[in-house]
């Protein structure tokens, strides 16, 4: 260290930095890193569920709904307004189609639906996978009020009834309707 000369401050020396262009593994990470920061409406869990046997009954109803609507729509005396067939999707996919499929309704003021999701008895690793996630995405919508498995002639327990609330627009025509004047 003893022949080190400092350089001189007038010496105009430029340092020149090799530009690089980013790597494949660097733009797939960059890519990843965007899509994992773009936001997505969807809340269905994907966590880990409960799984259920191919020939379980879904059921469930909130607090408010009352037992004879509740009756109505197991043994199937509402028309059913709209259908949805999820068998063979993939899990993904299920998941984007139902979500967007519930949120529709409800914004056409459609009350009564029939989603398909199949028996799941030749699925694998585990039996009724889809199903399952069916059951738990349904009761973390706020939008559905109650669901229940149909009966044989609309598919069995392969499929469900579901019943959604009234959409704003449509509990306010019922209010005007109905208003003592």
């Amino acid at each position: 260290m003893g022949d080190v000369v400092p350089l001189a401050k007038d010496n105009n020396v430029a340092l020149k930095q090799a530009k690089h262009d980013p790597t494949l593994s660097q733009l797939l990470r960059r890519e990843a890193a965007e899509k994992e920061l773009e936001f997505d409406p969807n809340y269905l869990s994907t966590e880990y569920v409960d799984f259920l046997d191919p020939h379980d009954v879904l059921a469930f109803k909130k607090s408010g709904v009352q037992d004879g609507v509740y009756k109505n729509l197991r043994l199937a005396k509402y028309q059913i307004d709209a259908t949805l067939d999820l068998h063979g999707k993939p899990f993904r996919e299920a998941r984007q189609t139902l979500f967007e499929f519930i949120r529709d309704c409800h914004q056409r003021n459609i009350r009564v639906l029939l989603v398909r999701h199949g028996k799941g008895i030749n699925s694998k690793p585990f039996p009724a996978v889809l199903k399952s996630y069916v059951n738990k995405w349904l009761q973390e919508m706020p939008e559905v009020l109650a669901f229940h498995s149909a009966m044989a002639c609309h598919g069995g327990t392969g499929s469900t009834y579901v019943l959604l609330k009234k959409s704003d627009e449509k509990k306010a025509e019922n209010r005007e309707l109905h208003a003592k004047r």
